[in-house]
């Protein structure tokens, strides 16, 4: 399961990444499509995934090194979460929130990634 979680920070990050791209240009030409959606969906489920794993991980009394990875990973959670309560209404700057929160969930990725 240690390996599955270490293997899954990979995918996290780059899919993270790639989706925050897409969403923030389309933000900058005004147009976004169907990929654009699917794809910061799909980043905010590989995250959900990731935690999901790190609980399983928890439960088995397996714990990270350093408390501040719980912290990285609580708070990458928290910033795919963020903009379904606050983004405003208006598609265009609500396709802005969620692109830079997903860009803000690759960043404390990365960082949970280094700390574990």
């Amino acid at each position: 399961m240690l390996t599955v979680h270490h293997a899954l920070a990979f995918p996290v990050i780059a899919v993270c990444v790639l989706s925050a791209a897409l969403a923030l240009l389309a933000y900058r030409r005004r147009r976004a499509g169907a990929v654009v959606s699917h794809a910061l969906a799909f980043a905010q489920t590989l995250v959900v995934a990731q935690l999901a794993v790190g609980l399983l991980l928890l439960a088995d009394h397996r714990h990270a090194e350093k408390g501040v990875h719980y912290m990285y990973g609580s708070l990458a959670l928290l910033a795919v979460a963020w903009p379904w309560l606050y983004a405003p209404p208006d598609p265009r700057r609500r396709l802005a929130w969620f692109g830079g929160a997903t860009l803000l969930a690759a960043v404390l990725a990365i960082r949970a990634y280094m700390t574990a």
